[in-house]
């Protein structure tokens, strides 16, 4: 079986979601700066894209920079975005040419104005784009998320544009930054770890997870269809017998 093939009776899950782990690790096992696992983990960004539009996955969400991640050097950090700053300005229209939309997720404030100016441009260009969704979660936290819908639906209800007995999963959904977008069907993580560290808390809840020990730099086209290919020999139950 070819690296980018699912069997004949196998259906790629339509949301793959992927807890993006292991660069520092893959650039302290080599002797390099971290910033160097970093760059190879953006590139890698790149090889994942192209294996699920070949797999057909219509919504790929990346965990790319954490809200707990503003707590590492300040060397390190800006490092990060300097690497994001790159994508921005490299990567968005080779994904436009290949109609995928691209979005982002996550406390925008606390990002550099020309950061946030990038993605708005990116988003802005892309938004009628549909063979594949590529949400990057930046500076994000789904504790956050979740606190941040809870308030607003809470600040309806006291205006009174919301009643009580309207207040439901379905309706909370709708104050989510993923609102529109299927709850991940498939949660991806590498470098061995086994946490969700504080990613799409509520989406994930149903979610199918597949973990690899190998670290993301490395992680391949050949990594993701083994993961698909491993969804979908699962039964998901959704809490049913």
């Amino acid at each position: 079986m070819g690296a980018q093939t699912l069997k004949d009776s196998q259906t790629a899950p339509k949301h793959v979601a992927i807890i993006m782990d292991g660069n520092g690790r893959w650039a302290n096992a080599r002797g390099l700066p971290r910033a160097i696992g970093h760059k190879h983990g953006v590139e890698n960004v790149r090889v994942v894209v192209e294996g699920s539009l070949n797999l057909g996955i219509k919504y790929l969400t990346l965990f790319g920079f954490s809200s707990e991640n503003w707590k590492r050097t300040p060397t390190e950090i800006f490092d990060l975005m300097s690497l994001l700053r790159d994508y921005l300005d490299n990567e968005i229209h080779d994904l436009h040419q290949k109609n995928i939309r691209f979005k982002v997720i996550g406390d925008r404030e606390k990002l550099d104005p020309d950061i946030v100016e990038l993605i708005e441009a990116a988003e802005e260009l892309t938004k009628e784009n549909c063979d594949l969704t590529l949400t990057i979660a930046l500076s994000y936290g789904g504790r956050r998320a979740i606190t941040l819908a809870a308030k607003e639906l809470a600040y309806r209800a006291c205006k009174g544009t919301i009643k009580l007995d309207e207040i439901s999963e379905e309706a909370f959904e709708l104050f989510l930054e993923t609102k529109g977008v299927p709850n991940p069907d498939l949660v991806i993580r590498t470098s061995g770890e086994k946490r969700i560290s504080n990613f799409l808390l509520w989406e994930c809840a149903y979610s199918e997870f597949v973990f690899f020990d190998t670290l993301w730099p490395d992680f391949s086209s050949e990594h993701l269809t083994k993961a698909v290919q491993e969804y979908c020999n699962r039964e998901r139950r959704f809490g049913a017998a």
